[in-house]
């Protein structure tokens, strides 16, 4: 499969393709190079094969040759979303999954019999299964190259050596842990996208909602106001905890369904996972907090705080072409681009969006002796999935 092939709506099956640009867009969004750009979450199964094709001058551009001591400054990093993340046996449930849809209830004869007749108690009923489908994976390539006689000549000593090489490790697997990252960022991005354009009634513009409550004609502007913060934000944390009380009932409202094939479904708290962003909860501590007796009245349960949702340099919003699920039960993969700003945060099962890695490994190359290095190669395979028939709801400040 190339780089521009798309996979089919029809036919559900893991896809692997290259598509290299559409990690390197998503990592550049997210350290701020570029400005927020379109990247199409559907076609986000890709592989992105970065080779570090260094030569002796690029290896060496961030150290000086002039001086006796370099300084080393790397720190590990740690991704974020860790909450989205499965092992492989609990993904591989999601692979193919099987629901199966309320039927009506039997008409009870008991007290309805006739003297001389049977009742048929060999009637069949059938449960109505839906099979649902997940697919979709990024195969990462990344290597070093590490040279010898290159690095003997540019550092001083055995120990800068040594402290070099550490610090081209922990550069690379600071970059698998943001490929990981992005991965996941770009799947929940998706799954609002997916909310957004497919399943608009569980998508709270909580402004809106709270202006038909009290009576008030904020937008998301004033509502930042201090005068009207504080209330506002008194009152929208009470509503999420209500919709978050609301999922733990089995029902059929907080997903999408598919026709004929209705799934009620329930989220108890501990399956619950909430996503907020972390600028508004900033304000939230610093403002609301503070004019509140008891401020245990307003603070969430486990969740996750979100810097940004895709763009570093538009934290709020996201920039995407979802795919998601429709009634009819095949997979729109939308072709024009979805913008959504002020996005305060996202609720869903912990079913509902995840991601997992297979086939991680690393090996060196044999020492290349006419040229002096050997390259060290790590490869991954990030899957994941969006499940739109699992309970999930986007909150808007808007």
């Amino acid at each position: 499969m190339g780089a521009t092939d798309v996979i089919s709506n029809s036919t559900p099956r893991v896809g692997t393709f290259t598509a290299s640009t559409v990690l390197n867009t998503i990592v550049s969004q997210a350290t701020g190079k570029n400005p927020i750009e379109t990247v199409s979450t559907a076609d986000f199964v890709s592989i992105a094969n970065t080779a570090l094709g260094i030569n002796t001058d690029a290896l060496l551009s961030a150290i000086s040759q002039v001086l006796s001591r370099t300084i080393f400054s790397i720190r590990p990093y740690s991704r974020k979303f860790k909450g989205l993340y499965m092992d492989s046996q609990r993904f591989g449930n999601h692979t193919r999954k099987l629901n199966i849809a309320d039927s009506d209830w039997n008409k009870d004869l008991r007290y309805d019999l006739t003297d001389g007749q049977a009742v048929d108690d060999q009637i069949v009923r059938k449960p109505n299964v839906l099979q649902t489908n997940f697919y979709g994976q990024n195969i990462f390539e990344r290597q070093v190259t590490i040279f010898k006689d290159q690095l003997n000549i540019a550092l001083s000593s055995e120990e800068e050596f040594q402290r070099f090489i550490t610090m081209v490790m922990t550069n690379a697997s600071d970059q698998i842990e943001q490929a990981h990252e992005s991965t996941a960022r770009m799947t929940l991005a998706n799954f609002i996208g997916g909310k957004v354009k497919g399943d608009t009634a569980n998508v709270y513009k909580l402004v809106t909602i709270y202006n038909d409550v009290a009576g008030t004609t904020l937008d998301t502007a004033t509502v930042r106001q201090p005068e009207n913060f504080v209330p506002f934000m008194k009152w929208a944390v009470g509503f999420i905890k209500t919709i978050s009380d609301r999922m733990t009932n089995r029902s059929q409202k907080f997903h999408i369904n598919v026709t004929g094939k209705e799934i009620s479904r329930h989220t108890p708290y501990n399956k619950q996972k909430l996503y907020l962003y972390s600028e508004l909860l900033n304000d939230i501590d610093a403002s609301v907090m503070t004019s509140i007796f008891n401020d245990e009245y307003l603070k969430f349960a486990e969740h996750e705080r979100v810097s940004f949702w895709q763009s570093i340099d538009s934290p709020d919003g996201i920039k995407v072409k979802p795919a998601y699920l429709l009634p009819g039960g095949t997979v729109k993969a939308e072709t024009e681009e979805l913008a959504v700003a002020d996005i305060f945060g996202v609720l869903f099962d912990e079913e509902a969006v995840g991601i997992t890695t297979f086939g991680e490994w690393s090996a060196p190359s044999p020492f290349n002796a006419r040229g002096g290095y050997s390259n060290i190669f790590w490869h991954f395979n990030d899957r994941y999935f969006n499940d739109f028939t699992e309970n999930g709801v986007v909150f808007l400040l808007a």
